[in-house]
């Protein structure tokens, strides 16, 4: 019998609790595709882009791979408008290559009946086409502000920067299959996760 795979986009804006769902959908048996984890492979020591980031952002790798600090201050300071020319540039280098992580992923997971794939950015770069259904990670304002503000070297400016690159969160919800709220405690949050990954037939047998 072949088994029909439901691919579904899981994402949300910086602070709302998006690697938390993810790691909920994981407990459930779900296989998870993390591209920012790719992406920190791919960015590594002895990474497949770390030459290429070299060349197109000097200075901001070394023996440890891509300084993730050099190349955000690189980026993010070249904003213009809504995409910079900086981060269109690195784009063209990680894009392609995390596309590659997420084929092979693909091909490992081919016969589960659900696959999540964990992007940030899945509204900005068009993802949502290419998943069945998306799931917006969502909290209230207030505190997504205050977990973010609490992270180690998170700045006001740094803070407003990331939001501008991403779509308001009202942008998401709106366009979302489903919304998961971690806005309340986290045992009513994985509860949301099993709902949908029951609904959605996947995860393992209990």
């Amino acid at each position: 019998m072949t088994t029909t795979t439901t691919t579904l986009g899981l994402t949300g804006s910086i602070g709302m609790g998006k690697s938390t769902v993810a790691a909920m959908f994981a407990d459930e048996g779900v296989p998870v595709f993390d591209a920012d984890a790719a992406v920190h492979r791919l960015q590594g020591p002895g990474g497949a882009l770390v030459a290429a980031i070299e060349a197109a952002f000097p200075g901001t790798t070394g023996l440890n791979g891509v300084d993730r600090g050099a190349l955000g201050e690189a980026v993010l300071g070249d904003e213009a408008g809504e995409k910079g020319a900086a981060m269109r540039r690195l784009e063209v280098i990680v894009h392609p290559a995390v596309g590659r992580e997420r084929a092979a992923f693909l091909a490992a997971h081919a016969e589960a009946p659900l696959l999540v794939f964990d992007v940030p950015l899945l509204f900005e770069t068009g993802g949502e086409a290419r998943v069945d259904a998306t799931v917006v990670v969502s909290a209230p304002a207030g505190v997504q502000r205050a977990r973010v503000l609490a992270r180690p070297g998170m700045t006001e400016a740094r803070f407003a920067a990331i939001l501008a690159r991403q779509l308001p969160d009202a942008d998401k919800r709106a366009r979302a299959t489903h919304v998961i709220d971690t806005g309340t405690s986290l045992a009513e949050t994985r509860a949301q996760v099993r709902r949908l990954v029951a609904c959605l037939g996947g995860g393992e047998a209990r």
